[in-house]
């Protein structure tokens, strides 16, 4: 049984032990509103002139990076608050989300803010990497481009290759495709139930950065920090694709590996804008201007105000049949405490 399934069985049976005591007990003494439940911190920096036409301004946008990490780390400058979150010894990983491209994806125009503001804080750029799961997404979102401008690695985890002995185990077995540690080496069998890690996680990267667009999707709800961290840190993933069941099991779990969010030092969603319908695909009717920056350490509250981010776009301009979207996957993402899915514990701190 794996770990989210595991805590949602001693939750569930936890809830009816309360059940059953709380019937026979004297009513709690606990005054009421007082409670222990963790929270979340977030800044927000917004600047309504950070895009026109949803095309980022660069200089606007790495202003806003540099109030962001100031505030969130409170620190007198930037580089002191770089300092506070890494070393001079670390390698440093910035994910993207370059599958959907440089429109509806992750901006460039934010990554390289950031990468410019780190580099100026006198991080090695040797040492910096830019890295998603497909080498094809990166070359086409104009990834390598941008890292070989910056004198920065540009590195798919696909081409890193996959370690033998990090994987996820599930029950679950799933058909190998070509790339796949497991995949060819029975001729008879193309299934696996294991998910490695990639080695630019367990040989490379010491710290990760996360940089996630706020984006719809129509199984994980928001194509965010969580599910493309999930995704692009292990191979075999086919088996979870279009089920948010299983995908609302498996992220999670992936994200709570040795070698992925212990290693988070920073998430940041781009909110600069909002597409609200088309995952992948860009489609400007179904986006809207945001002009935000949000910065964090708790990458489940920042998809979870993404979510609400989509949720609010979608009331505004309503499709007849529109499902709700299933958010399982960011509730069981608390319960093994990857960070806070509750809008009321996520404490915004919005820097002017």
């Amino acid at each position: 049984m794996n770990r989210v399934r595991s805590i949602i069985a001693c939750a569930a049976a936890l809830r009816l032990f309360a059940t059953v005591a709380t019937a026979a007990a004297e009513p709690s003494a606990v005054p009421a509103g007082v409670t222990n439940a963790p929270h979340a911190r977030v800044v927000v920096v917004h600047d309504a002139a950070a895009t026109t036409a949803f095309v980022p301004d660069t200089q606007v946008v790495r202003r806003m990076v540099d109030k962001g990490l100031i505030a969130f780390a409170s620190k007198p400058d930037t580089t002191a608050a770089w300092h506070s979150l890494i070393t001079a010894k670390d390698t440093v990983g910035f994910k993207v989300t370059a599958a959907p491209g440089a429109v509806s994806g992750t901006r460039p125009a934010t990554v390289q803010a950031l990468i410019e503001s780190l580099i100026a804080a006198g991080h090695p750029a040797n040492q910096i990497v830019i890295w998603d799961k497909r080498s094809l997404d990166l070359r086409a979102g104009g990834w390598t481009q941008l890292a070989k401008r910056l004198g920065v690695r540009c590195v798919a985890s696909e081409d890193a290759g996959w370690d033998e002995s990090k994987f996820y185990d599930s029950p679950l077995i799933g058909r190998l495709v070509a790339g796949d540690l497991e995949f060819g080496r029975k001729e008879e069998d193309h299934s696996g139930r294991k998910s490695y890690v990639t080695r630019l996680l367990t040989h490379d990267l010491t710290k990760i950065i996360t940089v996630a667009p706020v984006l719809s999707h129509n199984v994980t709800a928001v194509n965010g920090h969580l599910a493309g961290l999930a995704w692009a840190s292990v191979d075999n993933t086919i088996r979870f694709a279009n089920d948010p069941a299983r995908m609302a099991e498996s992220v999670p779990d992936i994200c709570a590996l040795d070698d992925v969010i212990p290693r988070l030092v920073l998430a940041v969603s781009d909110a600069l804008v909002c597409q609200y319908r088309g995952e992948e695909l860009t489609l400007l009717h179904y986006t809207i201007p945001l002009n935000e920056l949000r910065f964090s350490k708790d990458p489940v509250a920042l998809d979870v105000l993404a979510l609400a981010d989509v949720e609010r776009a979608r009331e505004a301009a309503k499709v007849e049949g529109e499902k709700k979207m299933k958010t399982d996957l960011y509730s069981n993402a608390e319960l093994i405490e990857l960070g806070v899915a509750d809008l009321q514990r996520i404490d915004v701190t919005r820097v002017p």
